[in-house]
Parts: structure tokens; C-alpha cells; sequence
């Protein structure tokens, strides 16, 4: 990483916690990013319980007409 001046000079271990640091800022951004454009929309989910109470619905219908 000769872009950085002076992370030559840090201990090994040292490296790797810098390096640790910022791998898990960047997994814990896209996470963040990701679970918000995912759960901002509950388009699907609005569309499911219509179906399922429509479906509910028929079904109480059916179970409520006259047989013959």
C-alpha cells in the first residue's frame, strides 16, 4: 500500500487492524445500504395480504352458501 505515507512503518499487527477496521466498516456500510433499499419498500408484502384476505374472503363465501 505505498499510496498511504507512513503505513510502511506500522507494526504487522498493527496493519491488520487498520485493514480489519476498515473491511468491517465497509461489510457493515453495505449491509446498512443493502437492509435500507431492501426494507424501504413493503410493496410485496401489501400485495400478499390482499391476496390472502381476498382468498379468505372467497372462502368464507363458499363456506356460506346454500348446498344442494
Amino acid at each position: 500500500m505505498a499510496g498511504f505515507p507512513g503505513y510502511g512503518a506500522l507494526a504487522p499487527k498493527t496493519k491488520n487492524l487498520v485493514m480489519a477496521g476498515g473491511l468491517s466498516a465497509f461489510v457493515f456500510g453495505v449491509y446498512y445500504y443493502t437492509m435500507r433499499a431492501v426494507g424501504g419498500s413493503d410493496e410485496l408484502q401489501v400485495a400478499i395480504d390482499k391476496f390472502e384476505e381476498a382468498k379468505h374472503n372467497s372462502e368464507s363465501e363458499a363456506s356460506l352458501a346454500p348446498k344442494s
